[in-house]
């Protein structure tokens, strides 16, 4: 990826949801996907939880959630959106 725009880094895998928990470091929405460092997609953000200034991301992932504690994940960068003329 060109320009990384970090989501966080893994805290912990979530033993009931197995889904992968992590601090927000840039803001995001559900069902954004989320990115590795190499730029492959690895999942999406399931839910946004936790206090409205540091929130916590829960991230529904798409492989095998080993020896991952500890990695960054990111968003993709953001296109701009040009406005619209009437």
């Amino acid at each position: 990826m060109s320009s990384k725009n970090v989501l966080g880094y893994i805290l912990h895998v979530s033993k009931g949801s197995g889904n992968l928990i992590l601090r927000a470091e840039s803001e995001t929405r559900i069902g954004q996907y989320v990115f590795d460092e190499r730029g492959r997609k690895v999942g999406s953000v399931f839910d946004i939880f936790g206090p409205v200034e540091h929130p916590y991301i829960s991230v529904r992932y798409d492989g095998e959630p080993e020896n991952i504690k500890g990695k960054p994940l990111f968003l993709a960068e953001q296109k701009s959106r040009k406005k619209r003329r009437k």
